[in-house]
């Protein structure tokens, strides 16, 4: 039966239940959406029962993507130099430019950095443009910041880059290692699914190997929290453990593997015993021997890393650490046994099959004269690019040195994200030729751009993506785009047409390039018996209807596999020239930078819960802004004291690269001598909290993975003479401060504010900052010039229109409360009596600070309900309140609430 896609065109039309997939992490969670009302851009979206992913669970991020697929923010047409023009210009210029720079300076005067965020489809034409008709292969992906040790790790065991594994394995196994992975917080789903396991299978232990203490132990039946950088020593002293007790599968080593003989030797003599490893790693001599003991009597055992793992000068090498432990045990490609790598991206799998990456070339095939030749053949083109390209820190390097003249940058934002994130943007500043397409007009990275060309967004675009599983899902639209937003795939291919390469590049619908990559993946295949494992045959002649209707499909796909093969490796089949897997020699290494005086503790960066990567689409969605809604440092209170660090003060952190400003947090769940930075925050949000500016440039030899989880830092104190906070129903254009922070929210923005200047006058800068000119001023207001404090509300007619809350001091409000005044069309007489103290009138309520996202359920609200309704337990708080009956990701919060309401 035909499913093709009919998007509404008009406001009176309705549409059928859309399934699609969701536009966040590598888990790549099913979605059901329907649009509710087209001219509103009003769509409902839930978790789609049906996929194999996550069977109709979604978490905060994915349960509020209908709201992010408005108008606000969008980038509606292309421009030039600030000048908008059609998309005939935007094109002939782009496509001259680029060649012209080409014929002056040679292909690798040339880049595209592109991003985990595209579409299958897109990141092919974009490879396939780069590497075969241009010439170069400078090309290279965001997923190089995320997974690229991983895949490098997988290529020197496996031969290829393979995820052995499935999440069901999840659910067989008997012992879970989460190593390098929040999994509560970056994984959700996954982490339900673990969670769901321990219920059902009383024997299943999880340990959690992270320097930090995050939501993720919440599940752990042992945390080890090593130090930074100690992982290859860890597992190194595992494999010598599994070899000194007897619990090698010799058989499976002797006809699968080889190099294990050195491997092991070289465990043995950087990490001999127990005490050892724990000394190397900063760990309780008995919880090591408890983690070596439950790895060497647990057959069925998953070990899943993540960015922990991969952001590493030696992220390979701690890659491979954990492959030889399974190759050495025979766990591999076994239910409930196997190596899993945890991608960040949705389709950063994806684009490792398309050849995104700038080593790679297409379809897992390499830069060998063979595979340059044959996939030459393929696409018929006489330039193909003929050694790799540039990685991220290096390109954006050649770019600041002149040698790369223009760029072309897509659905990301490497001037917050990438290390040295100033030198990037300077960088970007001075290049010859910049290109940006996106579906957002104003990020950090549009405001260096030469020519803004807008792309469709979620819920517009149309193709597929690959989940950590290897399983290819379905993007399908089900919304006409936005203004003259055009799909990626569309934009490249015009770009390449217009430099005279139009032939190769006609397609006229995405199904065209699906089973042209699909095509690739099979053509030759079976070379001299060698057969690469990546493999989609069987599903490439897919007509349009077919390619419309496909299925979630874990790939290989073709004759010679057995359909939906999820495991790889079980009995050997390694792509290797001997058939075998490779275990690696491994001497663990430290750091590249060190600590010192000036320098002297660790700087460890990451995500929370609720946004993802640069916020420019989670930040649409209010709710999703309150749980953590400011740049934050974790410190660990003996740090903190020694530092004169205050909880909730404004923290100054300075590396030699450069420095940013953050609310501090103290917590004993950081671990002494390191500190926590999220990475989410821009220069749209933050006035200096981009963490990217911190983070060292240092990358892995192999990989060329930032190593974006140890850069030494030094935490002050800021000086600020004053601090407070503003909130507004409209955004505001004034507003200047050293620490400037804006959250959207549901009714109205609010501004955290911090400087070290001296304001004479706060009533009047007050009014300065927050008066419409064109109307009328209505204030109440306090100061108190001996205390520091002044506090001032903006009426219109009963309408609260802003508050502001100035102290030289940390100021003490119920922000919650204040927030919920902004739903209100008129205030009563004891809100306006209570207004200025910043606390609810006797008898008022306060939700309190955002807990759970998904139903918008605040602190107050929950520990009042505990206490009056005696709620015992998570479960009976989920029954009462809805809060974390959705993704979860608020289930420890809520059991530490359970835990603090009982003392």
């Amino acid at each position: 039966m035909s499913t093709v896609n009919k998007i509404p065109t008009t406001a009176t039309e309705t549409q059928q239940t859309i399934a699609t997939t969701c536009a966040y992490c590598g888990v790549g969670c099913g979605i059901k959406a329907s649009v509710d009302e087209l001219s509103s851009r009003k769509v409902t979206v839930i978790g789609d029962s049906t996929h194999p992913a996550n069977f109709g669970k979604l978490c905060s991020k994915g349960s509020a993507l209908g709201e992010t697929i408005g108008t606000e923010g969008r980038l509606l047409a292309p421009s030039i130099n600030g000048q908008t023009v059609d998309w005939q210009t935007a094109i002939k210029h782009v496509a001259e430019k680029f060649s012209h720079i080409i014929a002056k300076h040679g292909a690798d005067a040339v880049a595209f950095y592109v991003s985990g965020q595209l579409l299958t489809e897109d990141y092919y034409v974009a490879n396939k443009l780069m590497k075969g008709f241009i010439g170069s292969a400078n090309i290279d992906t965001n997923s190089r910041l995320c997974m690229s040790s991983a895949v490098a790790a997988h290529k020197r065991a496996f031969g290829e880059d393979i995820v052995p594994g499935n999440y069901s394995d999840l659910e067989e196994a008997d012992l879970i290692v989460l190593t390098g992975s929040n999994t509560a917080w970056c994984h959700p789903i996954l982490f339900q699914r673990i969670r769901q396991a321990k219920l059902t299978n009383p024997n299943l232990k999880v340990v959690v190997i992270d320097p930090r203490k995050t939501a993720t132990c919440d599940i752990a039946d042992l945390h080890l929290p090593l130090q930074p950088g100690s992982d290859v020593a860890l597992f190194n002293g595992l494999l010598a453990y599994l070899s000194e007790h007897g619990k090698l599968n010799l058989s499976y080593l002797d006809s699968h593997v080889s190099g294990f003989g050195k491997a092991i030797k070289s465990a043995q003599k950087s990490t001999p015993n127990i005490p050892a490893v724990a000394e190397q790693c900063a760990l309780n001599h008995q919880d090591v021997a408890t983690f070596f003991h439950w790895f060497a009597q647990t057959d069925k055992t998953v070990t899943a890393f993540s960015q922990g793992v991969n952001q590493s000068s030696s992220g390979t090498d701690k890659g491979n650490a954990i492959i030889n432990c399974h190759l050495a045990t025979g766990r591999i490609g076994l239910p409930g046994a196997t190596p899993l790598s945890l991608t960040g991206q949705p389709n950063a799998m994806g684009g490792r099959e398309v050849g995104g990456l700038a080593n790679q070339l297409a379809a897992h095939m390499d830069f060998t004269a063979a595979d340059i030749d044959r996939v030459g053949r393929f696409w018929q083109s006489t330039n193909m690019a003929t050694k790799p390209g540039l990685t991220a820190v290096d390109m954006f390097k050649a770019v600041e040195q002149g040698s790369i003249k223009a760029i072309w940058i897509m659905a990301t934002n490497p001037v917050v994200s990438l290390p040295e994130a100033d030198r990037v943007k300077a960088a970007l500043e001075r290049c010859d030729f910049v290109v940006v397409s996106d579906c957002i007009a104003q990020t950090d990275t549009t405001a260096c751009a030469n020519v803004l060309l807008p792309a469709q967004g979620w819920g517009e675009k149309d193709g597929t993506v690959t989940n950590t599983e290897r399983r290819i899902s379905r993007q399908r639209s089900f919304l006409p785009p936005v203004a003259e937003a055009k799909p990626d795939w569309w934009i490249v291919s015009q770009v390449a047409q217009a430099m005279g390469f139009q032939e190769a590049f006609n397609y006229s619908h995405p199904a065209e390039i699906f089973a042209e990559h699909a095509r690739l993946s099979a053509f030759e295949n079976n070379n001299e018996g060698k057969q690469r494992l990546f493999n989609l045959d069987g599903i490439s002649r897919l007509s349009i209807e077919e390619y419309d209707a496909l299925q979630p499909t874990v790939w290989p796909v073709n004759a010679s596999v057995s359909p939906d093969q999820s495991r790889f490796f079980a009995e050997g089949g390694f792509n290797t020239d001997d058939g075998k897997a490779r275990m690696v020699e491994l001497t663990p290494r430290k750091p590249a930078e060190k600590v010192d005086q000036h320098y002297p503790l660790i700087l460890n960066t990451g995500r929370v819960r609720d946004q993802w990567h640069t916020m420019t689409r989670t930040a649409l969605a209010r709710r999703l802004n309150q749980h953590k809604p400011e740049p934050f440092v974790e410190i660990h209170p003996d740090d903190a004291s020694a530092l004169c660090i205050i909880e909730g003060n404004i923290a100054k952190l300075t590396t030699t690269y450069g420095f940013m400003l953050a609310r501090a947090v103290v917590t004993p769940t950081q671990k002494q001598g390191s500190i926590f930075v999220p990475m989410h925050w821009t220069a749209q949000f933050a006035s200096r909290g981009r963490a990217g500016v911190l983070v060292n440039p240092v990358t892995d030899p192999l990989s060329g993975q930032p190593e974006s989880k140890h850069t030494p830092v030094r935490i002050t104190p800021y000086a600020a003479n004053w601090s407070g906070f503003v909130l507004s129903r409209r955004k505001l254009q004034a507003i200047e401060s050293a620490y400037r922070v804006i959250v959207p929210g549901s009714y109205y923005y609010r501004y955290d504010l911090a400087d070290d200047a001296n304001i004479v006058n706060w009533p009047v800068h007050a009014r300065e900052w927050l008066c419409d000119k064109n109307e009328p001023p209505e204030w109440i207001d306090y100061l108190d010039k001996k205390a520091g404090t002044y506090r001032g509300a903006r009426f219109i007619g009963d309408k609260l229109e802003s508050v502001i809350f100035i102290s030289s001091k940390q100021v003490k409000a119920d922000s919650a409360w204040l927030t919920s005044l902004f739903e209100k069309e008129a205030l009563d007489q004891n809100e306006r009596m209570s207004l200025l103290s910043g606390k609810p009138p006797i008898g008022a309520k306060s939700t309190g600070k955002t807990i759970c996202a998904c139903f918008n359920v605040g602190e107050t609200t929950i520990t009042d309900a505990i206490r009056s309704q005696g709620l015992k337990d998570v479960a009976a708080i989920g029954k009462c309140l809805n809060a974390g009956t959705n993704c979860g990701s608020c289930i420890p919060e809520l059991q530490q609430l359970v835990d603090a309401t009982r003392q």
